[in-house]
């Protein structure tokens, strides 16, 4: 037995060691972390995006990922396409946290803590209360005391504790009874993580900015009907501008578009395009596919915990057009359900595989009878905000 401890404690010095000082840094578009190696078609179990130079210190390689320690217990993984080697960089014994302030402007609640290096971090939604957690990895408290200015607007209270060796937890209870939204950014200096809590914007519909996504186009023509044969792209754009029109009609004054065309568009373009430009809300239009054809019915989707309220009121309305239930499908890893910037809802109307629901997709006021479900919803889950 004492021969076999020798051996496990020999072989994670080595798993460890092999790689102690290769240090890189987050690079490109929406770089980002994954729990695991494991893949499906929407690719692997995603941690959180990163900004670009983050720190990272890599222990291990495994196919196309590195294999990144974020505390001694914790280790997530990257696309080695996401990185760059940083030999210049010396890495500390430690790193030490600054103090924090806290403060409003006219958009986000701020809460801004002082950093010796753009360490990673990973950000998590709860409900019931509503709050933030954000951790941050590599870091050990040092932090004294938090300049609170002025009463701010979305956040009750912020603390923080020292989970573990290398991670520091911010909490942040919300006054909100809805997550509307967060992100997580180091300034341009790197010494200073700011953490910007979304202000709710509106109490009416016709305050809000919308943002409608037609699912695929261009190449990615997505599914096709059994019996009509229409792809899924084609129709995506039709039932999303029956929903831009919907939303003026209802009084709407902004709507974004993230394509009025047969159009060729990337996630991580499209990601990119709605965070340039920062929509209050996204609704993306989808069209449901299965190898078995008697598989039907309608279905809305999320991510994050914080937004699943929005599916499950959209979801309830579309079930008004006679439509059955497939489900309201939570921790989706779908690109475009990621961001934590505003919340989101994915809608698979209905199934293109299944000859009923195919009929109904096809009927000529399909695309204005579900539209104006999508904008019942909407306003049931501002009506629920304020109860």
């Amino acid at each position: 037995m004492k021969n076999m401890i020798v051996v496990i404690c020999c072989c994670c010095f080595i798993y460890l060691g092999s790689h102690a000082q290769s240090i890189v840094r987050t690079k490109g578009t929406l770089p980002y972390m994954e729990y695991g190696p494991g893949d499906d078609r929407l690719g692997g179990a995603k941690m959180t995006y990163l900004d670009s130079g983050i720190l990272l210190k890599v222990i291990d390689s495994l196919g196309t990922d590195y294999i990144i320690e974020l505390t001694s217990s914790l280790h997530a993984f990257i696309q080695k396409t996401s990185v760059t080697p940083d030999t210049v960089t010396k890495v500390k014994s430690h790193y030490l946290s600054g103090n924090w302030k806290t403060y409003q402007d006219d958009r986000y609640d701020h809460i801004v803590v002082t950093m010796p290096e753009r360490l990673p971090y990973r950000g998590t939604m709860q409900v019931n209360p509503n709050r933030l957690i954000i951790d941050l990895f590599g870091i050990t408290s040092n932090t004294n005391w938090i300049t609170q200015v002025g009463q701010l607007r979305e956040v009750a209270n912020t603390w923080y504790e020292q989970m573990e060796n290398g991670m520091l937890r911010v909490y942040i209870d919300l006054k909100s009874s809805m997550h509307w939204g967060y992100s997580v950014h180091y300034d341009s200096s790197g010494s200073k993580l700011d953490i910007r809590i979304k202000h709710a914007p509106a109490k009416h519909l016709k305050q809000l900015f919308v943002a409608v996504d037609a699912g695929h186009g261009g190449t990615n023509t997505g599914a096709a009907g059994d019996i009509y044969g229409k792809a899924e792209k084609v129709l995506t754009l039709e039932y999303a501008r029956a929903l831009e029109k919907e939303l003026k009609r209802a009084g709407v004054k902004r709507v974004f578009m993230t394509r009025i065309t047969d159009t060729s568009l990337s996630m991580p373009e499209r990601i990119m395009m709605l965070r340039d430009t920062m929509p209050d809300i996204l609704l993306s239009i989808h069209f449901n596919s299965s190898s078995v054809d008697t598989v039907k019915g309608t279905s809305t989707f999320y991510r994050h915990i914080g937004f699943r309220p929005l599916t499950q009121v959209i979801l309830n309305r579309m079930k008004e057009l006679g439509l059955q239930e497939f489900g309201n499908v939570g921790s989706f890893n779908f690109a475009l359900s990621g961001p934590t910037e505003y919340p989101n809802c994915l809608v698979e109307v209905a199934f293109l595989s299944n000859p009923a629901d195919e009929r109904f997709i096809m009927h000529k006021k399909s695309p204005e009878k579900v539209a104006k479900k999508i904008r019942e919803g909407l306003s049931d889950w501002l009506k629920s905000m304020h109860h």
